[in-house]
């Protein structure tokens, strides 16, 4: 097959119990890490980390913040939608110890779009037309937004692969605009059958993680270190590999690949209408907020040039300055670092349903009950120098002079101002805690898509962290029998190699050029 030629087809067996994932460990090698001598200890430390790196309530704005990375901000929830797509694990739990190896994976380790399709038309036919096109919801609305339209609901649920993906209204409306991308696909390509149409589908999405998001979340360094004359090698993964089938490693789902979460702004415009805070405060559950699992509410339409650079828009000052090159500004991620914004420090019920509601704090949890080793450790076994204690700071990673409250400070100081016993933490940092510093320490000047353009200093995951990352994604591409790097490393977009998230999103919105393939 050439590089513009049409995926092969064939039988999909990615949905066969032989398929079912698991997952593993990278590093089987490496000591658990603990942070006290009993449970009751290990929880009020862990606890005591996660108050340090959640920082206070910042009211949702959309005007220049020194938090802002130079990545857009739909690569956050882009993020969340990879996540979606090959991690599923609906039993776990945050009270009692558990053995990765006995977890099972009920999404397909591969990047296969199956939180879009599902089990297919044959399995979940009311997902689809008769025509194999995907059903939609109902239109709609928000001033200066993209026409739209809410997915499929009965009774306000989702009708989706995968009901994560109405998680919120940016998710929601990201998994709208793949069921678009399918059905646009579908009326270029007239004369190519449902299965045809959903492996161009998947490639350009697959593309998209390798040649785009990658880079904007791993340093260069350690792609170009995975790399045989410029191209992506299997043989240089050092340390993801597996016997049968791809499995998926607890060192990326539950401490490397979360560091989305530290992206997470309080909140964003949706339009020229819609600020929202991205969950309803503490005490006010009925507060307006981006919170998803419902129909869509009015005016919440995406103006999607906000959120990713689909057109030239300005990056400057706040809208409340009155300047009106502003008023309609692209928003950015918030930077790799560790702190997470206060909204998630106190979730939702229904986001949270068992305690604790710190995110940070469950995700610190999570990695000590399932046996993860400390950063520290981990990079010990890759051959790299760990970061010492003084440089594993806790805090925003803000460009100097840090504001007040911005930096809390290193871990060891961080947790005995909050009650912990800091030196449970010495040259012992949880993994999690440990990517997100290493990343807040590794910063590049990234260009910033604006009217000006010019760069912003953003951290990106380093040399533990990206490494993890990046060998994860590739493995698992080179793992699927069915993807573009196994089936045809050589292939591109038919619109050229330039091929990028901002142009998936113009071509669902109807805007792009069309993608024949014959």
């Amino acid at each position: 097959m050439g590089t513009h030629g049409t995926p092969p087809r064939g039988i999909d067996a990615t949905r066969s119990p032989l398929f079912e994932g698991r997952f593993g460990r990278m590093f089987r090698n490496l000591a658990p890490a603990t942070f006290g001598v009993n449970d009751h200890d290990n929880r009020r430390n862990l606890k005591a980390l996660g108050s340090a790196m959640s920082a206070g309530i910042d009211e949702p704005k959309d005007g220049t913040d020194a938090e802002e990375s130079g990545i857009p901000a739909l690569y956050t929830y882009f993020g969340q939608f990879v996540d979606h797509d090959i991690t599923f694990d609906p039993v776990s739990t945050l009270r009692k110890s558990l053995d990765p190896d006995g977890l099972v994976d009920f999404r397909t380790p591969s990047f296969n779009l199956d939180n879009v399709y599902g089990r297919g038309p044959a399995d979940q036919p009311y997902m689809y037309t008769k025509e194999g096109r995907f059903r939609h919801g109902d239109a709609m609305t928000g001033t200066g937004g993209q026409p739209g339209h809410d997915l499929p609901r009965f009774a306000g649920r989702a009708i989706i692969g995968d009901p994560r993906n109405d998680e919120n209204s940016l998710v929601s409306q990201l998994q709208g605009l793949m069921l678009n991308v399918h059905n646009r696909m579908a009326d270029d390509n007239p004369g190519l059958d449902f299965e045809a149409i959903q492996q161009l589908v998947r490639f350009h999405y697959q593309y998209v993680v390798v040649n785009d998001f990658l880079s904007r979340i791993v340093s260069q360094p350690i792609l170009d270190a995975l790399k045989t004359d410029g191209r992506f090698d299997q043989k240089r993964l050092r340390y993801y590999h597996w016997r049968n089938l791809p499995f998926m490693p607890v060192e990326f789902s539950v401490a490397a690949y979360r560091l989305g979460h530290s992206m997470v702004r309080p909140g964003y415009r949706l339009n020229d209408d819609k600020l929202l805070p991205i969950f309803p405060r503490a005490g006010k559950p009925h507060e307006d907020a981006l919170t998803g699992f419902q129909t869509m509410k009015p005016g919440r339409a995406l103006d999607w040039g906000r959120f990713i650079d689909i057109d030239e828009r300005a990056g400057g000052s706040d809208p409340e300055t009155g300047d009106p090159a502003n008023e309609r500004r692209l928003q950015f991620a918030y930077r790799i670092d560790t702190s997470l914004v206060g909204f998630l420090h106190d979730l939702p019920k229904a986001v949270a349903g068992d305690p604790p509601a710190s995110l940070g704090e469950r995700n610190l949890l999570r990695g000590w009950l399932l046996g993860l080793p400390s950063g520290q450790s981990v990079a010990r076994a890759m051959g790299i120098e760990p970061l010492t204690d003084a440089d594993i700071i806790i805090g925003k990673a803000v460009d100097p002079p840090p504001g007040a409250g911005d930096v809390v400070g290193p871990i060891i100081d961080a947790v005995t101002a909050k009650g912990g016993d800091g030196s449970a933490f010495a040259d012992n940092c949880p993994l999690w805690t440990y990517v997100l510093a290493e990343a807040a320490a590794n910063k590049t000047d990234m260009p910033i898509p604006i009217t000006g353009g010019g760069t912003r200093s953003t951290p990106q995951l380093g040399p533990v962290g990206g490494r993890i990352v990046a060998e994860v994604f590739l493995g698992l591409l080179f793992g699927d029998g069915r993807s573009y790097l196994s089936l045809d490393p050589l292939w591109k977009p038919v619109s050229g190699a330039g091929f990028r998230l901002k142009d998936l999103v113009s071509y669902g919105l109807g805007m792009g050029p069309s993608l024949h393939y014959r």
